[in-house]
């Protein structure tokens, strides 16, 4: 089963998903990869079209008419379990590789209709080129003191190693030189959306390079996405009608009281048992305040 199709990044945006959260998200561009070529686990995919070919470039010309401007060789995978996979024999996985590989045939053409929202992918691409930079900004270094007369050790390496022993310095040593423009994987990215019309597929989060840089995007295994939880019975009672407003839901059952709002008329939410408790607590000191101004007036009365 082929799961890797070649794109190109477009640019970077944002989108609600299904419980209103702003994601961010990056626009990939892929268009229909061809396959060019055929092997026992592997095929190559080609994307774009190159205005110059060039007479290495003649077998492309055969199959798709022009020459690639992308080209990779993509492994075959199976889609297979995890119990699948401990007991299978290497030999058999060899013979279903196979068997897939006869299925396809040269200039098929691959879309972005193998993703799906929820599909975990892994996007590699080359990282934009920054040059040649200096220990601060290529590993993040601190630099020097900004004080005490010091005038040039603001964003200096300082020492690189010991005297005479070792005498050199060490393989691997954090220092300056050339930064950006290596290949970089970022994994565990979901597809947010896919839109075939227009060869589009949106991917939750960054992707290394620059803009219309090329990526290869592989498909690696599901989302766990969030669920939510199932409805109380309280509230699947409300939402059925069967709780009405001021009335107790059965005999020998503490009241769960319902509020009626007058602008929508409907019937908000149980209030809890403490809610009843503090509302008798200010009935009894209503009741109280009441009759000791009665006994104070009946006693004024009296006196005149």
């Amino acid at each position: 089963m082929i799961k890797t199709i070649l794109g190109t990044k477009s640019n970077m945006s944002s989108v609600y998903n299904q419980f209103g959260h702003q994601v961010p998200v990056t626009t990939v561009m892929a268009e229909p990869n061809i396959v060019f070529g055929i092997r026992d686990k592997k095929i190559i995919l080609g994307l774009g079209k190159k205005k110059i070919s060039k007479k290495t470039e003649n077998t492309y010309l055969k199959i798709a008419g022009f020459p690639p401007r992308f080209i990779k060789e993509v492994t075959l995978k199976n889609e297979t379990s995890k119990e699948q996979k401990t007991s299978e024999i290497p030999q058999e996985n060899s013979q279903q590789n196979q068997e897939v590989a006869k299925k396809i045939n040269l200039g098929d053409k691959i879309t972005v209709s193998i993703f799906e929202p929820g599909d975990e992918v892994k996007v590699t691409g080359t990282t934009k080129g920054k040059g040649f930079t200096g220990v601060v900004k290529r590993w993040g270094f601190a630099g020097g003191p900004k004080t005490h007369g010091q005038s040039d050790r603001h964003r200096a390496p300082g020492s690189i190693g010991m005297g005479t022993t070792p005498g050199r310095v060490f393989k691997g040593k954090k220092m300056a030189g050339h930064l950006g423009n290596s290949k970089l994987t970022v994994t565990g990215l979901e597809v947010i959306e896919v839109n075939e019309d227009k060869n589009i597929i949106l991917i939750k989060g960054a992707i290394p390079g620059p803009k219309d840089g090329f990526l290869i995007i592989e498909k690696t295994g599901k989302v766990k996405s969030y669920t939510l939880p199932p409805p109380s019975e309280e509230k699947q009672t409300a939402a059925e009608g069967l709780l009405h407003p001021l009335r107790h839901v059965a005999e020998g059952e503490p009241r769960q009281w319902r509020v009626e709002d007058e602008a929508s008329g409907e019937a908000s939410e149980p209030r809890p048992e403490s809610w009843e408790k503090e509302a008798k607590a200010d009935e009894k000191e209503e009741t109280k305040g009441t009759k000791e101004l009665k006994e104070k007036e009946e006693n004024e009365d009296a006196k005149s």
